[in-house]
């Protein structure tokens, strides 16, 4: 929840011919709802558009809500599904995860959807068992080929927007251990395509080596994204992965 539009419109026009091109790196800025049609509008080739959450209903009386429907017809690409401050302050569950995921693909946007643990998980060494039954639960009676149609972020509650970050071998190895879990869903093929992202303090300084490992695809960024400088060094991180 940051920036007014004038500030918004001002970020993208200084990113939008700066970023490398889609083959390279895909980039997307998953922005609050009020912003997603102007910033589609002034999208280039090599920036997509995401929004931070959506219902898993087409429609009702569900006041402040937007549907998926509503953010494919302004050409939304992207949305975030699940993401831990969702799921702390907003009674979100692994029960609507798993439908607002199949609503996602139903209607062709690309779910970005969140798992990770608290730092109690972390300390008493669950963490591979809770995020194994959040990843069953998000993926419950979705097929192989809508998996392949998802992007996975791994995101450990106590690393976000506290400074903290996983260790680059801490986070790949429960990105390791998430592909396994889609081993045991699907098959290893499944398993290997899927794209997991690494998402909890990521920035200019660590953001290499954390792309450096094996199994980290790319990262989902908060606060080190909002500038257009920080958020540029990250994407040319990416790029040379």
């Amino acid at each position: 929840m940051y920036k007014n539009r004038d500030e918004a419109l001002e970020f993208i026009y200084q990113v939008n011919e700066k970023l490398p091109t889609n083959d390279l790196v895909e980039t997307a800025i998953c922005a609050p709802s009020v912003y997603l049609r102007d910033l589609i509008k002034r999208q280039g080739d090599s920036l997509r558009i995401g929004a931070q959450n959506m219902h898993y209903l087409d429609e009702g009386a569900y006041t402040g809500e937007v549907a998926a429907r509503m953010l494919k017809n302004i050409g939304v690409t992207y949305v975030i599904v699940g993401h831990s401050e969702r799921r702390a302050y907003y009674n979100e569950t692994d029960e609507t995860v798993n439908l607002k995921t199949k609503k996602a693909i139903e209607e062709a946007l690309v779910p970005i959807v969140c798992v990770g643990e608290e730092l109690e998980v972390r300390e008493n060494g669950t963490t591979n068992a809770v995020v194994e039954a959040q990843v069953i639960a998000a993926y419950k009676d979705i097929s192989k080929e809508d998996a392949l149609k998802t992007v996975l972020a791994y995101e450990p509650i106590w690393a976000i927007g506290t400074g903290k970050t996983a260790t680059p071998e801490q986070a790949n190895e429960t990105i390791k251990a998430i592909r396994e879990v889609f081993v045991k869903l699907y098959d290893k093929s499944t398993a290997d395509q899927i794209r997991i992202l690494y998402g909890g303090s990521v920035n200019p300084g660590n953001v290499v080596e954390l792309l450096a490992t094996s199994d980290i695809d790319g990262a989902l960024v908060g606060g080190a994204s909002l500038k257009p400088d920080s958020f540029l060094q990250l994407v040319e991180a990416a790029k040379n992965k």
